[in-house]
């Protein structure tokens, strides 16, 4: 079977006036249109394409590769919105639809809204949805404390920033615990903090802890080479300067510093840190 929105490895059957037909073990074909036809093949070769419907509603095989296929998240930007509903670009010609049951808010044109791409099982057409918290599951945590993770930044709360973990849960990154510039829609590493008993995830940038000192350590080195080797920086300095200038608290400053002053990569005076003349 020939599933929509996904990528198949399809063996080239043979040559038509509107394009190459496709086929897979079991039989099933698809069209494989002139404009999608790589400079060379050969019947009997193989080729990877993107399955998905056309205008026509027809399945249609393409080699151009979608910003988002079955069953995954996407930060797109909202092209057209008429009585029907919104339409996305995902890089394909025919655009995304999403119903305006599905959208969290309106979508406005132009506007940019991360989305989840499912098939609706009515129509069999790819469908898109804003609401994308309704297709994650929290009952059954599939990850631990301390546990570094894929994220994608989901929307502000008044406590923090709502996170996808690995595409199946919601998490939480608390306000205090941000320390870098972050956009719905970000993808970036994470580290599991807390599993609740509720199911509720608290997630981190950082490692908590001696965990975070070799980072926060590199952070402070790389600001030192590009500052001359030295920055008017102690644990005396206001926590707000820290986090512009590192982008970390004042409590990871400190312990940083002082791993790397026990490695003896910096000296700690009242006016601030010097990288040593020997690193």
């Amino acid at each position: 079977m020939l599933n929509i929105g996904e990528y198949h490895t399809l063996t080239i059957d043979r040559e038509t006036e509107p394009g190459l037909f496709l086929t897979n073990e079991e039989g099933d074909e698809v069209l494989l249109p002139n404009k999608y036809i790589p400079e060379t093949w050969e019947i009997g070769g193989e080729i990877e394409v993107f399955v998905y419907l056309d205008h026509e509603e027809r399945p249609v095989a393409t080699t151009l590769k979608p910003l988002v296929k079955l069953d995954e998240f996407a930060f797109l930007k909202c092209v057209e919105v008429n009585e029907f509903g919104a339409f996305l670009d995902w890089g394909l010609e025919k655009h995304l639809f999403v119903p305006f049951k599905e959208q969290a808010y309106p979508m406005k044109q132009g506007g940019r809204y991360l989305i989840f791409c499912y098939l609706d099982e009515e129509t069999n057409r790819l469908v898109a949805s804003s609401k994308v918290h309704a297709f994650l599951d929290n009952s059954e945590l599939t990850v631990e404390p301390f546990e570094e993770v894929d994220l994608i930044i989901s929307n502000k709360s008044d406590l923090g920033y709502n996170v996808i973990i690995n595409e199946i849960h919601q998490g939480l990154i608390y306000n205090d615990e941000i320390f870098q510039p972050i956009n719905v829609g970000d993808h970036m590493k994470g580290i599991i903090k807390k599993t609740r008993p509720d199911g509720k995830i608290d997630v981190m940038l950082q490692r908590p802890g001696y965990r975070s000192i070799e980072p926060n350590a590199q952070r402070i080195l790389d600001e030192l080479a590009a500052n001359h080797g030295h920055l008017k920086l102690t644990d005396k300095s206001d926590p707000a300067q820290i986090q512009n200038m590192l982008e970390m608290s004042k409590k990871s400053f400190k312990r940083a510093a002082g791993n790397l002053y026990k490695q003896r990569k910096i000296d700690i005076t009242e006016d601030g840190i010097y990288l040593r003349e020997n690193q």
